[in-house]
């Protein structure tokens, strides 16, 4: 496969309110937009762009849209080593060029050590145009007929139903929260680790996360519901990082203990920063990798450092690796999901083509995908309209939960098209 040609574009999508986690605010997304092109098909891909998340050295470092910009340009580096280049397929494609990549981004942060969440979030946009293009040129525009058999092995199953998690970030406040469990939302996604007063305080973190669980367990812990083994709504938790000991871990999961609510906790992500390299198998809760999983030998080191599971983000860290890292997940034993980087609607339809092929989390009776776009995005409603199908009855999650018909599976949904907005973009 002969890449011809390659563009690239991006919009800025703006939140409603700014988006708070890692200590940090957003307030608002870049999407980028890549075309690839062979002599004969053409690609488009989109991409979330996210330095809060993917290195927040960076964000805090530089102004928002300076951020974005450095990402972006790491987007553009990518796509001129791409054109005129005969490549088998993406997997291959990231595989010889993501170290090289990574050196660029390096440069342009000047950080030495930067994540390499930071450049496989940048490839996104172009890893989804390979992925199209692939597709198109060998005849199998089919989600699961497009993966290598190598890499399905974990994609065995075909769930018409798939649970959406949406986001409770720092400043949701509890009346929201009850409206999402009303509308069917079941599982709870709580953004831990605020800096309340902005001063790095630990011990205080710690007490506004303490209470912020006790308000909503005491609010919402009795609310049954028929999706979970044990009636419950269960927890999941994500520090993103902020935790700085195993002993003030331990204060926490022995208050939610104390609350009698440690066995809703499903997941609890990313307690502790990435350099922070502590064995976690002894805490009584499942704690899953997300921004530390950046590759599949990382999932190995955080398999033996007793994490239980990994956050799939193939719409932050491309379908590509995800697909290396979900392989060495279910060969090591691990659970697995798929978590969101607050994206846009097209891209919503890479992670719920995974999620609805993987596995349930133990203790849920159906897969679940993290989906917050709806929460966060301003125009949320424009952004629907953009979606190749905006009207298809898979798109938007009715009580909660995706309900994917057979022409979802039929459509892939959707991540082969790409509406005509997208398109005059590039």
């Amino acid at each position: 496969m002969k890449i011809k040609k390659v563009n690239l574009g991006f919009d800025v999508e703006p939140f409603s309110t700014p988006l708070g986690f890692k200590g940090g605010y957003l307030t608002g997304a870049w999407q980028t937009i890549v075309y690839a092109e062979t002599e004969n098909n053409f690609g488009i891909g989109l991409g979330t762009q996210s330095v809060l998340w993917s290195d927040a050295d960076v964000f805090s470092s530089h102004s928002e849209a300076g951020g974005n910009a450095l990402m972006f340009s790491v987007t553009e580096y990518a796509a001129g080593r791409l054109k005129d280049r005969e490549i088998e397929d993406p997997i291959t494609f990231l595989e010889s060029s993501v170290e090289d990549i990574h050196s660029y981004a390096k440069k342009i942060t000047g950080k030495e050590n930067l994540r390499k969440t930071f450049t496989l979030n940048a490839l996104v946009a172009l890893d989804n145009a390979l992925w199209v293009l692939y597709a198109k040129d060998t005849g199998r525009q089919d989600f699961l007929e497009m993966i290598p058999p190598a890499y399905r092995g974990p994609l065995k199953y075909k769930h018409s139903l798939v649970a959406c998690i949406p986001l409770m970030s720092y400043a949701v406040p509890l009346e929201d929260i009850g409206k999402a469990i009303d509308e069917g939302f079941f599982t709870l996604k709580i953004k831990i680790g605020s800096d309340p007063d902005k001063d790095g305080d630990r011990e205080k973190m710690l007490r506004w996360d303490t209470e912020r669980i006790k308000s909503i367990h005491e609010r919402f812990g009795d609310i049954p519901t028929p999706y979970t083994e044990n009636g419950k709504l269960p927890y999941y938790f994500d520090a993103n990082g902020r935790y700085d000991s195993k002993e003030r871990l331990w204060k926490l999961i022995d208050f939610i203990d104390g609350l009698g609510a440690l066995d809703r906790v499903i997941i609890m992500e990313e307690p502790f920063p990435e350099e922070l390299e502590v064995d976690v198998g002894e805490f009584p809760v499942r704690i899953v990798a997300d921004e530390s999983a950046h590759t599949d030998e990382d999932v190995i080191k955080r398999s033996q450092m007793g994490y239980k599971g990994v956050a799939l983000k193939p719409i932050a860290k491309t379908l590509s690796m995800t697909l290396k890292i979900v392989k060495e997940a279910e060969r090591l034993g691990m659970d697995y999901f798929c978590a969101d980087l607050t994206v846009i609607p097209p891209l919503v339809e890479w992670n719920k083509n995974l999620a609805c092929r993987l596995k349930p989390l133990p203790g849920l009776k159906i897969p679940v995908v993290e989906s917050n776009g709806h929460q966060s995005y301003r125009d949320w409603g424009k952004l629907i309209q953009r979606h190749p199908f905006p009207e298809a009855e898979w798109v938007v999650p009715v009580d909660g939960i995706f309900h994917l018909t057979p022409d979802f599976y039929a459509k892939s949904g959707g991540i082969f098209d790409v509406s005509e907005y997208y398109k005059s973009k590039v």
